[in-house]
């Protein structure tokens, strides 16, 4: 049987992928769809006609789904799957490329880079992680705003993220809402906005930032050695990009 993922890109299965893996690439997968399609957890099951708690597991990437509830869950979204294998970490490389071939500012509209900075106003912050790095040549990808915020301005986050209409995402649940919005909540520190999504990586003082020009705009960002030295996974994927940029530059044969 063969199964299509019609998306905007396919999910490959990676043989020898540990299970924890895969299951948090098919987790990814469901519930982007299912935010796409504006869908809460109770009523993408009802659809499936599996149980809420199925979804949830399988949103938190506790465990892969059976082949027949990965197909009813989206099928529900008319949507269907694609599998095929290629090597371990090849859709980084893919992600990377995409990401490469894509326009900075039609990437940075699409992440909601400047109605997030517009809105924040006077909040002392820095944009940091692979919004950083965008914004200083590294075409890292990126699903959110990402900023460094004090802990002592953490009540003026929050205030914000009130007027925003914020959803704290819940890792229990696997979606956004239900918890508190604080960043003093325990929780990781990641909101769905009116704007587009946050990510805050809470410091007790700013780094030392830099300023970048895109377009007519300026940004204050995080310099990348400084995003290298403390987000693991922005330094990842910056370590891949610079692998990638020698190989296409080395002379061949």
């Amino acid at each position: 049987m063969t199964l299509r993922y019609h998306a905007h890109k396919p999910l490959r299965h990676h043989p020898g992928m540990p299970e924890t893996r895969l299951a948090a690439l098919l987790s990814d997968v469901i519930r982007r769809q299912r935010q796409l399609h504006e869908l809460n957890q109770r009523r993408l099951a009802e659809l499936a006609g599996v149980s809420q708690a199925t979804v949830a597991r399988i949103e938190r990437g506790d465990r892969s789904p059976s082949l027949p509830a990965l197909e009813r869950l989206l099928a529900a979204m008319d949507l269907q799957l694609t599998i095929g294998v290629e090597e371990l970490d090849a859709h980084l490389d893919a992600r990377l490329t995409e990401q490469a071939a894509r326009p900075l500012a039609e990437v940075l509209d699409g992440l909601g880079l400047d109605r997030i900075v517009d809105r924040l106003g006077d909040l002392p912050y820095l944009l940091t992680g692979s919004t950083a790095a965008l914004l200083q040549g590294a075409p890292l990808p990126t699903d959110a705003v990402e900023i460094a915020v004090r802990w002592r301005d953490s009540a003026r986050l929050t205030e914000w993220l009130n007027a925003a209409y914020a959803q704290r995402w819940n890792a229990r649940w696997g979606e956004y809402g239900g918890v508190h919005i604080e960043p003093e909540e325990p929780g990781e520190h990641r909101w769905l906005t009116r704007h587009g999504e946050l990510r805050a990586q809470m410091c007790d003082e700013l780094p030392a930032g830099i300023k970048v020009r895109h377009g007519d705009r300026s940004y204050r960002v995080v310099p990348l050695v400084q995003v290298e030295a403390t987000d693991p996974r922005a330094a990842d994927l910056l370590r891949r990009h610079r692998q990638r940029q020698q190989a296409a530059e080395a002379p061949a044969g």
